[in-house]
């Protein structure tokens, strides 16, 4: 279906790309989806919240300035009908703007998989993708709020090496190191993140099977040879062996 002219007008502006190229793997292993229907509610339902905090700040902005009759404010008194008819103007101007920019932000964002690794692509304004292969990845986690767990979706993040740094202490602070963080990549929105998780630990489980698996796991000591008192024998038999040979050698080459 294509999208409405407002939409297509966001995507241009913002150049954002089409579908990313598949990772590394084998022919006919890559499954490609995008987040769940209720991700998309879900995001609705945040930019529904955060409009009516919107609304409720501007109108109580409103009546503060329809209070100031008197006092070292009173000079800008004239001043409060054309403001209060701005702010209302750029509130219902952005509305159609910011839920747009929510429904975009749904449809473009990819999730692929094949049998040797992942890739994630997810944002508009600042567009952040992740490619990770399983034989690097060291954590998978699910991540599930009251209103994911009501709408039947889940969070699997998935954590390679060296993606172990700090995370700030605040949520904002936390989720800005988390989207900076290259070793972190989020499966965001999916009802079926169990599912994802088993396959690529089953994946993993296979890489390691072959002999593919993580890098830093350690690797098993090479066993000491033991030599028999016999074997020592015969091994110090052939080198004097050798040793004769060598000299009769030397011999007839002088000659």
């Amino acid at each position: 279906m294509a999208n409405p002219p407002l939409k297509n007008l966001i995507t241009t502006v913002l150049k954002v790309p089409p579908q990313p190229e598949a990772p590394l793997g084998s022919p006919g292993s890559l499954r490609v989806f995008n987040a769940a229907p209720g991700f998309y509610r879900y995001r609705v339902a945040q930019w529904a919240l955060g409009q009516l905090g919107t609304a409720a700040g501007l109108v109580v902005g409103l009546v503060f300035l329809n209070r100031i009759q008197v006092g070292p404010l009173s000079f800008a008194h004239g001043l409060i009908q054309p403001l209060e008819v701005l702010g209302v103007l750029l509130f219902l101007i952005q509305l159609p703007f910011t839920f747009m920019m929510v429904d975009l932000d749904y449809r473009y964002r990819w999730y692929m998989i094949t049998d040797t690794s992942l890739r994630i692509r997810e944002g508009l304004m600042v567009i952040r993708e992740r490619t990770m292969t399983f034989a690097n990845i060291q954590n998978l986690s699910l991540r599930q709020g009251p209103l994911q767990r009501l709408l039947g979706i889940a969070d699997l993040r998935v954590r390679t090496a060296g993606g172990g740094g700090g995370e700030g202490s605040g949520k904002h602070e936390k989720e800005m190191s988390e989207a900076a963080n290259m070793h972190l990549g989020y499966f965001r929105g999916v009802d079926n993140a169990e599912e994802i998780r088993d396959a690529i630990m089953s994946r993993m489980r296979g890489l390691r099977d072959t002999g593919l698996g993580n890098p830093d796991e350690p690797v098993a000591p090479t066993p000491d040879v033991q030599v028999s008192a016999e074997g020592s024998r015969e091994l110090l038999a052939a080198a004097h062996e050798l040793l004769a040979e060598t000299r009769r050698l030397r011999f007839a080459v002088t000659l």
